[in-house]
């Protein structure tokens, strides 16, 4: 069941550095994730907000890894994209190595990444996911995001 995200609720702060990775695969998708997560970031008070376009979602962790080697001041790094289930084990192969990549990355340079990188078997399961209504994923993204950046600064205090 899905659920919609109160950004009401969410917290709002002064400053904030965001990178957003995307694959370049269903860029239509990609797109519409794109814009529903930066406009929820920029409501929020993210006033940095760099994005990246890569060959795919194999190479997130790879640029997720560079980003925070390069940028040692980023909060937080958002990941989009689509990955969509054909006749081989390469699916699999995908999306296992993107999460377990990219979670590797986080905890190492202590980095919060989000992770919404859909892994779907019909392309019509991401254009659902990607509408233009409040269930769109880029909502959730930078909600997760908004909530671990403010998490973060909380525990720092």
């Amino acid at each position: 069941m899905q659920q919609a995200i109160d950004i009401g609720a969410l917290p709002t702060f002064d400053g904030a550095t965001v990178v957003i990775l995307r694959s370049k695969w269903y860029a239509d998708i990609v797109d519409s994730l794109h814009a529903k997560c930066v406009e929820v970031l920029r409501a929020k008070g993210v006033d940095n907000i760099v994005t990246h376009t890569l060959p795919g979602s194999l190479e997130f962790a790879y640029a997720a890894n560079e980003v925070v080697e390069t940028n040692p001041d980023v909060d937080a790094i958002v990941c989009l994209g689509v990955v969509l289930k054909g006749d081989t084990y390469h699916f699999e192969m995908i999306i296992d190595e993107c999460v377990r990549g990219l979670g590797e990355v986080s905890r190492r340079a202590r980095v919060p990444i989000i992770n919404e990188v859909l892994p779907v078997t019909e392309l019509a399961h991401a254009e659902a996911r990607a509408a233009d209504d409040e269930f769109n994923k880029g909502i959730e993204a930078a909600a997760a995001a908004i909530e671990i950046i403010h998490w973060r600064r909380q525990i720092k205090e």
